[in-house]
């Protein structure tokens, strides 16, 4: 009997944790001033969702998703991404609606991809993403693009390289289709078997291919940029001036397609230059997708979003030597000694708890010192002391565990004392 956690996966310990959840609450405040609304949807979802949202030509759809049947012989996915999900949310739900438009939400979750586990790539890993459903502004992309941006800058991260191209709109990919099955053809059978079958289905995704990417014909390919129309070209011009307006730098690199098929327009990546960090730099990538939500059924909504990593987020940080600020510290420990004490303390502690307060207790008879032990590891504030002699005085020793200090306060008064000097101490 195999009792390890699947490969691919991990847990997340005491420890660890602390660090999650202070990154979770930083990019919940971000989403919080950008105007963004946190939306939650299925694990796992109709397999068709995905073949239809992500496209049958992705290496997502093609040789990564967990599928299986249910008792109903329903083919289900989990989510291996979070647009799909979103998208087919917002057609379902109506969200288009509603009188505020575009929508704009957030997502944490944990999405599955069957793939080789290395550093920072995990079988279940957690995804946040944000979409914006109901602009064809490109102010948004830049907003979108801005927020993105912000999750690494405000969480302490300098090492960082954003990368910006058009995908352009129909009229422009299939000249460039056109173009890149004429440039491919002649080394149709120097490619590897995936790009032979994309120069027919989807040759865009030749350019994104890791077998490939030094294969002379990959660095004389047709750039996108050349065959952009008049409107795609003054899109991106716009995207373009509203970064700067920002004064956030990025590079644009015409070989930046994105995974997925439903791209078009604006596309991004964030990469990470620091020492150290890895040879998969991309932190997170994103861009616009019109036409995903009349795919899945939908009104035509314009659309735009990104997601990235939380494990990459961690890896990064860890890269450029940033310490979160995640001191575990707990108000205040209650040692009892005595039955009648213990009785008392476990009231006190559930007192104190309803009063705001992180209080613990001993809950193994440990004797007196082994307590005073535990409560130093637990790098306790103040340590109320409560025996029989305490009891019958209706009183409690409090110590002082920063200054050593030791004084005795009456039970009825422990809570508004505790607060009045927790609250001195911030």
């Amino acid at each position: 009997m195999n009792m390890q956690a699947p490969r691919g996966t991990q847990d997340l310990l005491p420890g660890t944790t602390e660090s999650w959840q202070y990154v979770e609450r930083k990019l919940n405040d971000i989403c919080h001033r950008f105007n963004y609304k946190e939306i939650r949807t299925p694990i796992f979802e109709h397999t068709e969702l995905f073949q239809r949202g992500v496209g049958d030509t992705t290496d997502i759809v093609q040789r990564e998703m967990y599928t299986f049947k249910d008792r109903g012989d329903r083919n289900l996915t989990l989510r291996p991404e979070g647009t799909a999900s979103v998208v087919r949310a917002f057609v379902q739900n109506k969200l288009f609606g509603l009188p505020n438009q575009p929508t704009k939400v957030f997502y944490f979750g944990p999405m599955f991809r069957y793939e080789r586990p290395q550093q920072g790539r995990m079988r279940q890993f957690v995804q946040f993403g944000v979409e914006a459903l109901g602009s064809a502004d490109p102010a948004i992309d830049a907003e979108v693009i801005s927020l993105a941006m912000s999750c690494y800058q405000e969480l302490g991260l300098r090492s960082l390289k954003l990368v910006i191209n058009s995908l352009g709109d129909t009229e422009s990919r299939e000249n460039h289709r056109k173009a890149l099955i004429n440039h491919f053809e002649p080394h149709k059978d120097e490619l590897c078997s995936d790009c032979q079958v994309r120069l027919d289905k989807n040759p865009l995704r030749i350019l994104d291919c890791k077998k490939d990417r030094d294969h002379p014909a990959m660095q004389s390919a047709p750039s996108i940029l050349d065959y952009l129309n008049e409107d795609s070209g003054q899109y991106f011009n716009k995207v373009r001036h509203y970064l700067d307006e920002m004064g956030i730098n990025y590079i644009v690199d015409k070989n930046l397609v994105r995974g997925l098929d439903y791209y078009n327009h604006t596309a991004f990546e964030i990469m990470s230059d620091a020492e150290g960090f890895g040879a998969i730099t991309t932190l997170s990538g994103g861009g616009r997708y019109n036409g995903l939500v009349e795919d899945l059924g939908g009104p035509e909504t314009p659309g735009i979003g990104f997601a990235l990593s939380v494990e990459r987020l961690l890896m990064a940080l860890e890269a450029e030597g940033i310490n979160l600020p995640t001191e575990d510290v707990v108000d205040c420990y209650i040692i009892a000694l005595g039955e009648e004490s213990v009785t008392e303390a476990v009231r006190l502690t559930y007192k104190l708890r309803k009063a705001g307060l992180q209080v613990d207790k001993d809950y193994q008879d440990k004797k007196f010192k082994a307590q005073f032990k535990t409560a130093d590891r637990l790098n306790t504030k103040y340590v109320i002391v409560l025996g029989e002699n305490e009891l019958e005085k209706n009183v409690v020793n409090v110590k002082d565990m920063h200054s050593g200090e030791q004084q005795e306060v009456g039970i009825n008064e422990l809570e508004n004392y505790l607060l009045n000097e927790l609250q001195g101490g911030k």
